[in-house]
């Protein structure tokens, strides 16, 4: 009799810690990305080198805001600098997501892998053009826990 108890209790408690290993797996993977994760305009910040052509290579740096339409669509307005040169910028592009909250985005001139954080909030990239070495970083100026938003 005592072998059955302990059996059964070793059985539910097997059963016990497979439920709480496997339910927060579930729960995780149904949080998945889409475009619309996107939405709202973020500040973006930006800083590495541009390696050529030589007339611009040197220091970046960045910053400026992007508005994701959560269909796919982005517009851009930053001031850069280029080795100390001052350019202002607007673009129009697109961005894609996919389910595990990674993705692209494409400006003229610029291709961005980038990885969402914080339920969307946040946003971190690298340029993937030859020659750049630029990081990026964008930050929901609403945050949707945000009253304003």
């Amino acid at each position: 009799m005592k072998r059955t108890t302990v059996t059964k209790t070793l059985a539910i408690a097997a059963l016990t810690a497979l439920g709480l290993v496997t339910a927060p797996m579930a729960k995780a993977e149904s949080k998945g990305c889409s475009n619309a994760t996107l939405k709202g305009t973020y500040a973006h910040t930006a800083s590495g080198f541009e390696l050529a052509p030589p007339a611009i290579a040197g220091p970046v740096a960045g910053v400026g805001t992007d508005t994701f339409d959560g269909n796919g669509n982005v517009t851009t307005v930053a001031t850069i600098s280029l080795n100390g040169n001052i350019v202002s910028a607007k673009a129009t592009g697109t961005y894609t997501v996919n389910p595990d909250c990674t993705g692209t985005y494409t400006i003229p001139a610029t291709r961005i892998t980038f990885v969402i954080i914080d339920g969307g909030n946040e946003i971190r990239g690298i340029c993937i053009d030859p020659g750049v070495v630029l990081s990026h970083t964008w930050r929901r100026l609403f945050p949707a826990s945000d009253s304003q938003y």
